[in-house]
C-alpha cells in the first residue's frame, strides 16, 4: 500500500491492441433509496445483433439512480409512444418508460427510442439515429446518455472506457482498455514484469505508462488506434506517474535524474523539462487541474505522505492536506471543485474526497486497502482498486458515497484503473 515503495519494473511491451478474454461484470453493491422507477421495454427489432434495450438497462441499473422494471413483469411490449397505454404502467408504479426499435437499413441499422413520462402522457426526448453493426453498443451506451442526462441533469459517462492493469500470475502482466461497462476489453500492453502507471491523453486516444524493457525506467505513449508508440523520457533513475496536462501538450512526471525525485513537465513538442519541485523529499504522483494551472503532487516533506499543490508555470508549493497520517494519489474532478485521494489512517487506507473551498474532507470508503482513485468524466463517481483476501479488483463509489460498485473479472487481479475523458 505504501505508494512510494513500489518497484517500477517492466518487461517487454506488445506493439499492438490484441483481444483479451478478461472481461468484467459490475454489480450495484449499494443505490440511492430514492431511486427513480424506469422501465426500458425490449426494443422491437429487425435481427440486430446487439440487444440495445437490455443495454440501456443495464446501464441505467448500475448508475444506482434508478429502480428498473423487470421484463417479466410488463404486461405489453410497446415499441412506439403511440402504443402506450399510460394507465397500464401507472398501475406498475413506473415514473418513466423508455421504448424503441432497430431496423436493418441495408447493412446499417436504424436506432429509433423515445423517452416518455409515464404520469404526464408525454415525450421527454425523441431520436432515431444510424448506427454501423460494430458501432451498435456505443450508439446504446449514448442513448444511456441521453437518457441519463434528461433525468438527473448530469452528464452520462456510459459511452466512456476505462484502463487497468490486470495480473494473472508472477509473469503475466497486462494493460488493458474496455467499455465503461466491461465490454470490449483489449490489452494495449503485456510483460512479464508488472505494468504500472496508465493515463488517459485528454482526447482519450493514447495512453501513457511506464516501462522497463530497456533495464531503465522510461515513459512511453502509445497511439490506441495503431499500437505505434514512442519513448518520451528515460533519464537515469526513476521515471514515473505521467500525468497528461488538459491540452494535452505537457506530461507532469517524477524524475529522479538530479538525485531525489521531483516533480517536473515534459514539453511533448520541444522535449524541454521544467522542474517545478526541489526537495530532499519524495515528491510524486502529479495530477494537473482542470484549467491547467496548477499541479498537485504526494510529497513526504513533512514527514508523512501529504498532498501539496504548485503551479504548472512553477513557484513555491503549498500543501493542501492536515487531517490524517497518509494523504496521497491525489486528482481533480473535472470542475476543480474536489479532489479524490487514499486517505488513511491507522494502517487503513480509503477512498476520500476534499472540497476545494472548505478543505473538509469527505471519506466515502470503508478500506483497509483502497487506492488509485479516477475520476469519471462527469465527475459523480470515482473509480478505485481494492483488495480483498490479498486479491485486487475494482469499485466505484458515488461523490456523496451512496452508491456502490463493484467490478468483477473473470480472471486475475486488477489495480491501477484509469476512467477515459
Amino acid at each position: 500500500m505504501n505508494f512510494f515503495k513500489r518497484v517500477l519494473f517492466l518487461g517487454l511491451i506488445s506493439l499492438f491492441i490484441v483481444p483479451s478474454h478478461a472481461e468484467l461484470t459490475i454489480s450495484v453493491t449499494e443505490g440511492m433509496e430514492s431511486a427513480l422507477p424506469v422501465a426500458v421495454v425490449p426494443f422491437a427489432s429487425t435481427g440486430a445483433p446487439v440487444d440495445i434495450s437490455a443495454v440501456v438497462n443495464a446501464d441505467l441499473e448500475r448508475s444506482g439512480y434508478f429502480k428498473m422494471l423487470a421484463e417479466q413483469v410488463m404486461t405489453s411490449r410497446p415499441s412506439s409512444a403511440q402504443e402506450v397505454d399510460f394507465k397500464e404502467w401507472q398501475a406498475l408504479a413506473q415514473n418513466y418508460l423508455v421504448v424503441g426499435r432497430v431496423t436493418n437499413a441495408g447493412g446499417q441499422y436504424d436506432v429509433q427510442f423515445q423517452l416518455l413520462d409515464v404520469y404526464k402522457g408525454g415525450q421527454l426526448l425523441g431520436y432515431k439515429m444510424a448506427s454501423a453493426q460494430a458501432d451498435l453498443r456505443r450508439t446504446a451506451h449514448h442513448i444511456s446518455d441521453l437518457i441519463f442526462e434528461k433525468l438527473t441533469g448530469k452528464k452520462g459517462a456510459f459511452s466512456g472506457r476505462i484502463a487497468y492493469i490486470t495480473s494473472s500470475g508472477a509473469a503475466n502482466h497486462q494493460l488493458q482498455v474496455a467499455d465503461a461497462d466491461g465490454f470490449n476489453p483489449q490489452t494495449i500492453a503485456s510483460s512479464a514484469e508488472p505494468l504500472m502507471s496508465p493515463s488517459w491523453s485528454p482526447d482519450g486516444k493514447r495512453i501513457a505508462y511506464v516501462s522497463f524493457e530497456r533495464k531503465s525506467a522510461a515513459i512511453y505513449i502509445q497511439t490506441l488506434a495503431t499500437g505505434q508508440r514512442e519513448r518520451v523520457a528515460e533519464f537515469p533513475g526513476i521515471n514515473g506517474a505521467p500525468s497528461w496536462s488538459p491540452d494535452g501538450s505537457r506530461l507532469a512526471l517524477t524524475l529522479s535524474k538530479d538525485g531525489s525525485p521531483d516533480i517536473y513537465v515534459l514539453n511533448l513538442a520541444s522535449r524541454s523539462l521544467l522542474k517545478l519541485t526541489k526537495n530532499f523529499a519524495i515528491d510524486t504522483e502529479p495530477s494537473w487541474s482542470p484549467d491547467g494551472s496548477s499541479i498537485i503532487f504526494t510529497s513526504d516533506r513533512g514527514g508523512k505522505p501529504q498532498l501539496y499543490i504548485a503551479s504548472s508555470q512553477g513557484g513555491s508549493e503549498k500543501r493542501l492536506t492536515f487531517t490524517g497520517d497518509y494523504n496521497a494519489r491525489g486528482s481533480f474532478s473535472p470542475d476543480g471543485r474536489n479532489i479524490a485521494m487514499v486517505h488513511g489512517n491507522g494502517g487503513s487506507y480509503r477512498i476520500a474526497i476534499m472540497d476545494m473551498a472548505s478543505r473538509a474532507i469527505n471519506v466515502l470508503t470503508s478500506g483497509p486497502s483502497d487506492e488509485s482513485p479516477s475520476f469519471a468524466p462527469n465527475g459523480s463517481m470515482i473509480l478505485y482498486a481494492s483488495k480483498k483476501g490479498g486479491t485486487g479488483f475494482l469499485s466505484a463509489v458515488s461523490i456523496d458515497g451512496k452508491m456502490q460498485q463493484k467490478l468483477v473479472f473473470n480472471s486475475g487481479e486488477v489495480r491501477e484503473p484509469a476512467w477515459s475523458p
